[in-house]
């Protein structure tokens, strides 16, 4: 017995669940071939990746399955530059954790702080994923269509729903307000797009016709179920895969993922520049008020204090993001882990059937 949707079946899927795209480390060659050759949808985050390095990776995957694998970029018009003259009180915020650390005082953040878009966007063309979804903004997905690529988008809104639906997408992501990390947000404030995973993606299956995937919040099988009842055809799920052995995040950020309990997650712009839900730390503390640059100087500004925090084993600095649920983490191989999803899945369908009397 297993638990399929016409998206899974699309997308060659075993079970409706996809790996969610992490940019920043956790999403490994390794997390992503794991994940897909175990039935789910692997996925990179390479917003911020060079070509080159799209390449490699996606090569690395290949190499091993013909199974399905999505990759995801950041599509937010690129930045301007931030003037180094304008960054003195964003440096002075962070200068003493530098020396705490014993590092080099920061400097300037130089830009380009990311890779360039329309490179990146080309890479995923001669890559040709099976599929491609986008993050803080909406491109044209008819380039990509027509070369065999399911197109996907990040909603955080009814709003931005209907735009993805609008440019010809073939499904929506409903980013909840317990998503960990970055959520999508583009049309509107991302705090004025907090509502919960289960409504959003309520809200938006009746207001599109194209699939809906669920993301934000959800840790297991039950949460999966919850999603496919309200009319989701997939669930993705970033939090739970983080533990992984295959997961590329600090040692730091797993440990405290499996320690930690409710409520202690945050939103927070002190990171990057835009706000991104994590675990509540000391920097996430002490910066509240701070002086910070915009995203993605702020990015680039604390890269090097976040490795330094990561090698010391230290997760004061650390970025460690996570959903609300993430309680609920648990430590094993990623095919394990997905395992484990679609046997809780499966449990409770059949738990929810058995509530049904004629």
């Amino acid at each position: 017995m297993r638990v399929s949707t016409p998206l899974a079946e699309k997308l060659g899927l075993r079970v409706p669940i996809i790996q969610a795209p992490m940019a920043g480390g956790p999403s490994t060659p390794e997390l992503v071939l794991a994940a897909s050759m175990a039935g789910a949808l692997g996925s990179f985050g390479f917003a911020y990746a060079q070509p080159d390095e799209m390449k490699r990776q996606s090569a690395a995957v290949r190499a091993k399955t013909d199974r399905p694998f999505g990759i995801n970029l950041f599509v937010s018009p690129q930045p301007e530059p931030v003037p180094a003259a304008a960054q003195s009180q964003a440096l002075q915020a962070v200068s003493g954790y530098y020396r705490e650390l014993g590092l080099p005082a920061p400097e300037p953040a130089k830009a380009p702080y990311v890779p360039d878009l329309a490179a990146q966007l080309a890479t995923v063309a001669e890559i040709r994923p099976r599929v491609f979804t986008v993050h803080f903004g909406a491109l044209p997905p008819k380039e990509f269509q027509e070369l065999g690529v399911f197109v996907g988008g990040s909603a955080t809104s009814v709003e931005e729903a209907k735009r993805l639906e609008s440019l010809g997408y073939d499904f929506v992501i409903a980013q909840g307000g317990e998503a960990g990390g970055h959520r999508g947000s583009y049309l509107r404030d991302p705090y004025e797009c907090l509502t919960g995973t289960l409504a959003l993606t309520r809200l938006i299956v009746r207001a599109v016709r194209v699939p809906v995937v669920a993301a934000g919040g959800i840790m297991d099988g039950a949460g999966i179920a919850a999603a496919l009842a309200l009319g989701a055809q997939a669930a993705q799920l970033g939090t739970a895969f983080i533990p992984c052995p295959e997961s590329g995040a600090a040692q730091v950020h797993k440990d405290a993922l499996l320690k930690t309990t409710e409520d202690e997650t945050r939103i927070t712009e002190k990171f990057s520049g835009k706000p991104a839900r994590g675990l509540a730390n000391r920097f996430i503390r002490e910066m509240a008020d701070a002086p910070q640059l915009a995203f993605p100087a702020q990015n680039s500004l604390t890269g090097k204090l976040r490795a330094a925090s990561a090698k010391a084993a230290r997760p004061d600095f650390v970025a460690m993001w996570a959903g609300q649920a993430a309680p609920l983490s648990r430590a094993m191989p990623a095919a394990d882990l997905i395992s484990r999803l679609e046997a809780e899945l499966i449990d409770a369908v059949r738990k929810t059937a058995a509530l049904i009397k004629e």
